[in-house]
């Protein structure tokens, strides 16, 4: 089974993880999709980390020293952040050592965002400076047809151009709408990361 789910605070995804998991579905792969496998209904302990990993053999470590506490490595790899840990039962031990560990997960999620922001900046720059992102395009959509005397043709001769053009018209205004839409997202995304961490090292309970 797959259902697509978004969260950004960790706590929301591991009760619902949970829950899941008590329905009888278990986590096998999480992505853009989340992929689950259908197992016997169980109450584990899911936790969610938040690393990336230059190499493999750190990677592998990582897991390791977690798997030798007990806690198997469900899903991730080195270069996905999210990196997913089942206990089997309840339990109120965690993966983390103290608030300040728990909460940098959503420092290291923020930095990230951050980076993945300033890295479409330059493609703004670039579409204003070249004149291909501005606010005619929403108030005068015509300016996105470039074929010559569009609007001055009438019956099947303009529709025909019109119908022909109109798929490329939409990818010039929705190039820079998507990569605008990206940009204020990655904002978002940073700024609920910085405050989930904010509250996570004031807060034991996250």
């Amino acid at each position: 089974m797959k259902k697509i789910k978004f969260f950004i605070d960790f706590h929301k995804e591991e009760q619902w993880l949970v829950k899941m998991a008590a329905q009888g579905w278990q986590l096998k792969k999480q992505g853009p999709v989340y992929t689950f496998e259908s197992a016997a209904p169980e109450q584990p302990t899911i936790k969610i980390d938040y690393r990336h990993f230059k190499k493999q053999a750190d990677f592998i470590e990582y897991r390791s020293l977690f798997e030798d506490s007990g806690w198997q490595h469900i899903s991730g790899t080195k270069h996905s952040g999210n990196q997913y840990f089942k206990r089997k039962g309840a339990y109120d031990d965690d993966i983390f050592s103290d608030t300040a560990s728990r909460a940098g997960r959503y420092k290291r999620l923020a930095d990230m965002m951050l980076s993945i922001f300033i890295l479409f900046l330059p493609i703004v720059f670039i579409s204003i400076s070249k004149g291909t992102l501005g606010i005619d395009y929403l108030l005068n959509p015509k300016t996105l047809y470039f074929t010559p005397g569009l609007w001055e043709m009438s019956g099947a001769k303009f529709w025909g151009r019109f119908l022909f053009e109109t798929p490329f018209a939409l990818m010039r205004g929705f190039s820079w709408s998507i990569s605008l839409a990206l940009i204020i997202l990655y904002v978002l995304m940073t700024i609920k990361s910085w405050l989930l961490y904010r509250k996570a090292m004031n807060d034991d309970d996250v």
